[in-house]
């Protein structure tokens, strides 16, 4: 079933339709930082394209976009992952991986491409489905962890196995083509949105790293291991990028037992 936006999973611990934000007070057609409460971190876009961190930043800054109940108008710089897909983009058939997604026309590097979007689950139902999956089963069970400056793990889990839009046919590259983003809206549940890593042209196939990595950032020796170890249960990456790591991202904490 094809939906644009998150639904509530079968186990409806989480409602990512809730509204909980307040919402800002601005009465202006667009937005500004100092003045904004959305804009509490940073500016966010720049002519529709995501601003980059600072260099001298040490970690990303969380996204808050202006939401339902915010004051400022429609055309509020501020909006952008909320209005959904603005690009063309196709469904085919790929020679080695199955489906694939690529672009019909120009992407310029930072605009917002797509969401991977889908039933949001709890972790207790988010591993019921994944140790009920067998070798054959295609998993498009998503785990996204954001790490606070607290040690706090904010854990989100998108399923669009069954209920999903067309970030699902997205393939996993060791160099991708876009990354992903937790942008959140009405509430603390992000959309998980995908933006351009750099200029894409039309016709190119679209795809994003599965493990979260992005420019292949070296491994700790410790995950190294336990990703040899895990070899046997992992599949093979048809990427073809001068990187490949010949597997595709693979994380065994929802195969475990707790």
């Amino acid at each position: 079933q094809y939906r644009p936006d998150n639904v509530a999973g079968a186990d409806g611990d989480i409602d990512p339709t809730e509204i909980t934000f307040p919402g800002c007070s601005c009465l202006t057609s667009s937005c500004v930082v100092h003045v904004c409460s959305c804009l509490s971190h940073g500016e966010n876009y720049r002519t529709l394209c995501l601003q980059p961190k600072d260099k001298e930043e040490e970690y990303a800054r969380p996204v808050f976009e202006c939401n339902t109940m915010c004051r400022c108008g429609e055309s509020c710089q501020n909006r952008v992952v909320q209005r959904g897909l603005q690009f063309r983009l196709e469904v085919f058939k790929t020679e080695r991986k199955g489906w694939g997604l690529r672009t019909l026309e120009f992407i310029a590097k930072g605009r917002f491409v797509c969401e991977y979007a889908g039933e949001v689950l709890g972790f207790k139902e988010a591993r019921r489905r994944i140790q009920a999956q067998t070798s054959k089963d295609s998993n498009y069970i998503i785990a996204v962890r954001e790490h606070l400056h607290s040690g706090e793990i904010i854990e989100t889990f998108v399923d669009p196995t069954y209920i999903g839009n067309v970030g699902r046919f997205l393939n996993h590259s060791c160099e991708p083509n876009l990354f992903m983003v937790p942008v959140r809206v009405d509430s603390m549940v992000p959309k998980l949105a995908l933006f351009a890593a750099t200029d894409i042209s039309a016709g190119e196939e679209l795809s994003y790293d599965y493990s979260g990595r992005f420019h292949n950032l070296p491994k700790s020796s410790r995950e190294q291991k336990c990703l040899e170890e895990d070899n046997r249960l992992r599949k093979p990456c048809y990427c073809g990028s001068r990187t490949c790591a010949s597997f595709l991202p693979w994380d065994s904490s929802l195969f475990s037992t707790p």
